[in-house]
């Protein structure tokens, strides 16, 4: 079974290749740009990848065969946008792909016994806390948004190593607690809660996520958090009561940022109509959807759009570039494979062999999932805007490395399960 798993995984990533080769090719051809560079970023992805599978039937060969292909070809055709758009960080991106796979085989064998983790649920969620806040003291400002800290030459977003963080003291803290949170044994308003103390989480949560709102000026990161918190109580407890009730509080909390904060009420007024101001703060949202609308059904081709006109296209808007030189059909096999990433995600957790596993898998896959919505909705403007990466497709270095080690950690807690045989 898991000879057969791996040889699946493999024979996936060589059709990854060639669809990533194919895009490479054709940049390369409408570009004027070299072919045989083209050739060695393809070869490049190919031994990395081939790299991993040879990891996988090391240490996890029992692992679930189809997640490393969708990462390979979502990362491959990241890679093909970024020397589309802008060349000269193509390689600093090929080189962040290698320290991920290297932190990806590392992150593989410290979690074998990833249940230990939970025997330092405060300390994930002490670092969490540092990491979150942390660009409010030594961040800088980009897009409106405080969320990144430069080091020298390199600069990185401290909320994708929390987010990861997170996910560790949650699921340390609910796999403790989900029997008492699932029992109500106080009455407020005619609505039947449990005890204060257990859901002082849930408060503490909201503040944070309002405090980043506020402090960090950012509503996709906001949303992640408190998002990521209530999924994972309700996958805890199966109790609908603290979605609604969690949702409430933060439409609720938010508006009253609106009304109190201006800067908060400038993003949301340009979020609902950028034409206040279209050279300016609309800008960016402006070009994303001339961007996505000229792509029509089949796109201009790789490397024949318009999409250097967006700021930050290739990171926070490098789906907006898919969209305008792909097509619907592009836009649409890209949203595919984070769905069907998603749903092996979830599947893990369903499957997962202890409780712990279980809650950790619903959290990464939380988080990935709603990365992936918040930066989705902000470029098509469903959501305000927001600094985040979209995952493994992004140029970002943070971004690539937390992701590869969110990818080990399925890995490895999907491997648990295939050892008894599923």
């Amino acid at each position: 079974m898991s000879g057969t798993n791996r040889n699946r995984e493999l024979l996936l990533i060589f059709f990854a290749m060639l669809v990533i080769a194919t895009g490479f090719v054709l940049t390369a051809l409408n570009t004027g740009r070299p072919i045989a560079t083209a050739l060695r970023f393809t070869g490049f992805l190919a031994a990395v990848f081939i790299a991993i599978h040879i990891a996988n039937r090391l240490f996890v060969s029992t692992a679930e065969p189809t997640l490393v292909p969708l990462v390979a070809f979502i990362t491959g055709l990241g890679l093909v946008m970024i020397w589309r758009l802008k060349p000269e960080l193509a390689a600093a991106q090929a080189v962040w792909l290698l320290v991920g796979a290297i932190a990806l085989v590392g992150a593989m064998l410290t979690a074998r016994r990833y249940q230990k983790f939970k025997d330092y649920k405060y300390t994930w969620a002490i670092a969490g806390v540092i990491l979150l806040f942390a660009p409010v003291f030594l961040g800088v400002e980009r897009g409106g948004a405080r969320l990144w800290i430069d080091l020298g030459p390199v600069s990185f977003q401290p909320a994708e190593i929390a987010k990861l963080c997170f996910v560790l003291f949650l699921a340390s803290y609910l796999e403790e607690k989900r029997r008492l949170l699932s029992i109500s044994t106080k009455q407020a308003f005619g609505i039947w809660l449990p005890e204060l103390k257990h859901l002082g989480p849930l408060l503490i949560m909201w503040a944070v996520s309002l405090v980043i709102l506020v402090l960090e000026r950012d509503l996709g990161t906001s949303l992640l958090f408190f998002g990521l918190f209530l999924a994972m109580l309700y996958v805890a407890t199966g109790r609908p009561f603290y979605v609604v009730l969690g949702t409430s509080l933060f439409i609720a909390g938010a508006a009253a940022c609106y009304f109190a904060f201006s800067h908060v009420q400038v993003r949301f007024d340009i979020w609902l109509d950028p034409w206040l101001d279209p050279s300016g703060r609309g800008y960016q949202i402006i070009q994303s959807i001339f961007a996505i609308s000229s792509g029509g059904l089949a796109g201009t081709g790789l490397g024949l759009g318009n999409p250097n006109l967006i700021p930050a296209v290739h990171t926070d808007f490098i789906f907006s570039a898919i969209a305008e030189e792909l097509g619907l059909l592009g836009s649409v096999a890209v949203i595919l494979a984070y769905l069907l990433f998603i749903s092996r995600g979830l599947k893990i957790a369903l499957t997962a062999d202890d409780e712990f596993g279980k809650l950790v898998a619903a959290g990464l896959t939380s988080v990935f999932a709603l990365q992936t919505f918040v930066i989705l909705g902000g470029t098509t403007k469903l959501i305000p805007l927001t600094g985040v990466t979209l995952p493994y497709m992004s140029y970002g270095g943070s971004s690539i490395l937390i992701n590869f080690i969110l990818l080990a950690l399925l890995l490895t807690i999907s491997a648990k399960r295939g050892e008894r045989g599923e």
